[in-house]
């Protein structure tokens, strides 16, 4: 008898929450190993190990699960040790990630708590060591960040057999790309005003591609696929799929960044006004807003001490201009491109429907 789709539903859900918990797993065990490490080293460095897996505990696992279906669709097993390593391996690359954004970007939150950098700050503080608190806080999370990517490789070689080659390729391609992406970023916080209006959406769109998309949803998805020996017509399919989402799934960051709530964001509003964010919705408020607050918009992204008025006045050009109502279409138009091609992919119904959730899970959500 064939299973009814309530059941399948079931069914998917509970795998769904058993990868999860088996990811968890293996990275309180792997860590653990760490902790013991570096305290035979120094128990003065056992904050370090302590602040990723602090990290790595929440989050919703978003890669680390494109990652699995992208496995389950090209007929690997549900319960492999393969990739639930590697699902704990983007987890901490991901981590890793976050830990050098949170410093580049300057903010000191991170998903309701304080950001890795600002930990450190405050252990300096509450010390009462000398120097500069800030300049410690940033140092000792660059090298935290700087562990926690060398941790994500050592997982990742330890699923062994070369992770197959094109897995592996997958991976590496996936951290270049990251750190490209991230330089583009910063470059065009400093350089973008100098620079023709009428290019801000296209320069930030290359951003989100390299920084984010491809490293949020088509990479782990590939990756995946890869370690479980999809062809290259599937493979690509996944690409197809994951690409335009990831896409989708930053301009709703970035949307939530200027509007959402910060008791669902864990970060203060309109913050990615104060690091000076050039994102696709800034670059459609400046290429559509009137001369006046164009350069109002240009002359105030980035400030520190942008008050409560500024941001509300900077989120109504976004409005008034017709940039927010844009991106919200542009969200929408990337979510139909990708789960057009999703009902394409020759993957098992169930597979499909559990990447069906996880994708409108990134698309519509509120934090």
């Amino acid at each position: 008898m064939n299973a009814t789709p309530d059941t399948a539903a079931a069914t998917m859900a509970a795998e769904h929450e058993a990868f999860i918990a088996a990811v968890a797993t293996q990275l309180n065990s792997f860590l653990a190993e760490k902790r013991v490490l570096m305290e035979g080293i120094s128990p003065a460095t056992l904050v370090l190990v302590d602040s990723i897996k602090t990290l790595v505990t929440g989050g919703k696992r978003m890669r680390a699960l494109l990652c699995y279906w992208g496995w389950r669709g090209a007929g690997g097993a549900a319960d492999a040790p393969a990739i639930i390593a590697a699902g704990a391996a983007l987890e901490l690359f991901q981590a890793a990630a976050l830990i050098h954004d949170d410093i580049i970007d300057r903010s000191d939150t991170r998903r309701g708590g304080p950001s890795v950098h600002r930990q450190f700050s405050t252990l300096h503080s509450d010390s009462g060591w000398a120097l500069d608190d800030e300049r410690f806080g940033h140092a000792a999370a660059i090298l935290t960040g700087d562990l926690c990517l060398s941790l994500s490789e050592e997982m990742f070689a330890g699923i062994g057999a070369g992770a197959a080659s094109r897995a592996r390729a997958v991976f590496n391609l996936m951290r270049t790309e990251v750190m490209a992406g991230q330089y583009l970023d910063i470059l065009e916080e400093v350089a973008g005003p100098s620079k023709p209006h009428e290019t801000a959406v296209a320069r930030a769109s290359a951003i989100i591609r390299y920084k984010s998309a491809k490293y949020s949803s088509e990479h782990p998805l590939v990756l995946g696929g890869a370690l479980a020996g999809a062809s290259a017509e599937l493979l690509g399919g996944y690409s197809a799929f994951a690409l335009p989402l990831g896409e989708a799934f930053q301009l709703r960051d970035d949307v939530l960044g200027v509007f959402g709530d910060p008791a669902q964001t864990g970060k203060p509003a309109g913050d990615d006004l104060r690091e000076g964010k050039r994102t696709v919705l800034v670059g459609l408020t400046i290429d559509n807003a009137g001369e006046t607050d164009r350069t109002f918009v240009d002359r105030n992204l980035g400030r520190q001490d942008l008050s409560d008025a500024d941001i509300e006045r900077m989120c109504a050009i976004m409005v008034d201009s017709g940039a927010l109502a844009r991106t919200e279409d542009m969200i929408g138009e990337l979510s139909g491109t990708a789960f057009a091609a999703l009902a394409r992919l020759p993957i098992d119904a169930s597979v499909a429907g559990a990447l069906s959730a996880l994708g409108r899970g990134a698309v519509s959500r509120t934090a």
